[in-house]
């Protein structure tokens, strides 16, 4: 046992072989839960539409004075005093880029958890994909796939992770083309900095992110007390202390400190932010992230409990 405040030698992790196996053994259970929670959304899910040239009917606006009088439809204001206009809707697929972290940091479960992050990470990322595919979007991971449209856009991607022997845990984004959108998944544990580095290429190229932060209650709320030994997963670097408790307060504003100064950021880039409690429901980033992706702008869509 280290001495209480010592910082012991680091520890072998597992590598990506072993990883890559686990990964491929629960992927077809998290496509499963996937499509459940589709389910549960999809009544108010659609793709981002817009009015343009297409065949499908979108919605009945008023008549503004100048526009052409071909477009009015007759029979629809002959209900009532207004004459409205039909519009189409605007059929262009739009690319969406998927990603979910893979480092082993997102292997944490707690007890108070119903799922480790990284499974509530790759759930969210399959219904993102089954959603999307089902409006017609191309879908892609960075470093795995092209973009591709298929309505079982799912099930493909969940092949390609399940083959993957190896998944950078920070893809070239550069590849990312302007006016994309792309979705990242991760607790974000690392230092602000490294993360705002690793995603300035997307400020830069004039795509539009969405961050969804995963998180363990017990992450958030520090909930130790008494002699505790602490791991590093990304390092295995252990570190005891003798009486947490002291450390909680400390902790949960650093914490805290950083999640928000991230959002901040992504804020003023016009970017989203949402948090994703791991004992909350995982529909309840979807309904956020929809609200992003169809929005002109992003925010700070974060779901963190009072």
């Amino acid at each position: 046992m280290a001495r209480i405040g010592e910082a012991s030698a680091p520890v072998g992790t597992s590598n990506a072989l072993a990883r890559a196996r686990q990964r491929a053994s629960f992927v077809p259970d998290l496509l499963i839960e996937a499509r459940r929670v589709v389910n549960t959304v999809i009544g108010g899910w659609h793709g981002r539409r817009k009015r343009g040239i297409g065949e499908n009917f979108w919605q009945f606006r008023p008549y503004v004075e100048g526009e052409a009088i071909a477009r009015i439809d007759w029979r629809r204001s002959a209900r009532d005093d207004h004459t409205y206009v039909r519009d189409r809707e605007w059929e262009a697929a739009h690319t969406v880029w998927l990603w979910a972290d893979p480092s082993a940091s997102m292997l944490y479960k707690s007890g108070t958890a119903k799922v480790s992050k990284e499974s509530r990470a790759l759930v969210l990322i399959l219904a993102l994909a089954e959603l999307l595919s089902r409006s017609g979007e191309r879908i892609a991971w960075p470093e795995l796939t092209d973009p591709f449209t298929a309505r079982n856009g799912a099930e493909r991607l969940a092949a390609h992770l399940s083959q993957a022997t190896e998944i950078p845990a920070r893809p070239d984004l550069t590849q990312i083309r302007r006016f994309s959108d792309i979705i990242l998944v991760s607790d974000f544990l690392d230092p602000v900095e490294e993360t705002q580095g690793w995603l300035d290429a997307l400020a830069r190229h004039g795509v539009r992110a969405h961050l969804i932060e995963v998180s363990d209650p017990a992450e958030e709320t520090f909930p130790y007390s008494g002699r505790t030994e602490f791991t590093d997963p990304e390092t295995g670097e252990k570190l005891t202390s003798g009486r947490a408790e002291m450390l909680s307060e400390d902790y949960r504003l650093l914490y805290l400190a950083r999640r928000h100064e991230l959002a901040s950021w992504c804020k003023r880039l016009g970017w989203s932010y949402t948090v994703n409690h791991t004992d909350r429901l995982a529909s309840e980033a979807l309904v956020r992230v929809h609200m992003a992706l169809t929005a002109d702008g992003g925010g700070y869509a974060a779901g963190v409990r009072a």
